[in-house]
């Protein structure tokens, strides 16, 4: 698996990083989610870069230009609620992209002990697509992989993107580890090195999901 950590690159995309980090900032649900839109489409931009392109002739009103347009057909994933800002922000820049929709969350148990609860999904077919999964927080990795390996009840992806905000150290390893000889690419905002006994990535940003929508009962 191939990881390309954009927050090592000097851009613009770092100051959207710091924001949604910032705890008086995040205070604007309304920022929080436009900088989970804004990140989301940088990325669409990043991983546009190495997709498949063909030549075009174009007409204009003057004459014919020629053009290179991208030819592989996206779908664009993601996991319900969290997801929504970054999957608008992929849309913005794959704007023919067919979409998919995953609903898995945590559901706790005893203590601090959890499971990630699989609920349904909507989708199209994949097969000889390339597909975009988007969550803004890898944590332990879990909600990935059953939602990749739950998706792929709809065919075969040629390449799948995984592209996330704030990712744990553990995490990444974890889909290392269990998409190991998958064609997959992880794109990520930074690489955090610790996870709490919940599970939330420190120092991370918070929850996500509440940050954005609001906070829900358990």
């Amino acid at each position: 698996m191939k990881i390309i950590n954009l927050g090592e690159t000097d851009s613009i995309f770092n100051r959207f990083i710091i924001e949604l980090r910032d705890a008086k900032i995040q205070k604007d649900s309304m920022r929080f989610r436009e900088n989970m839109k804004r990140i989301g489409a940088l990325m669409g931009y990043e991983i546009s870069k190495v997709l498949n392109f063909e030549d075009k002739e174009v007409v204009t009103p003057l004459g014919t230009a020629k053009a290179r347009e991208m030819t592989d057909q996206i779908v664009l994933a993601t996991i319900l609620r969290a997801g929504l800002p970054m999957q608008d922000g992929l849309l913005s820049i794959f704007d023919r992209a067919e979409n998919a929709f995953v609903s898995a969350y945590r559901k706790y148990e005893q203590g601090d002990d959890f499971h990630i609860e699989f609920e349904h999904f909507s989708a199209p077919r994949l097969d000889d697509k390339v597909m975009i999964l988007s969550d803004p927080m890898l944590a332990t990795g879990s909600s990935i992989e059953i939602s990749y390996k739950a998706l792929l009840k709809n065919g075969q992806p040629k390449h799948t993107h995984i592209a996330t905000i704030i990712a744990s150290k553990e995490g990444v390893d974890f889909i290392e580890e269990k998409l190991s000889g998958v064609d997959v690419t992880l794109w990520v905002g930074a690489i955090d090195d610790e996870l709490t006994s919940k599970s939330y990535i420190v120092p991370g940003l918070g929850d996500a999901g509440d940050l954005a929508f609001g906070e829900k009962s358990e």
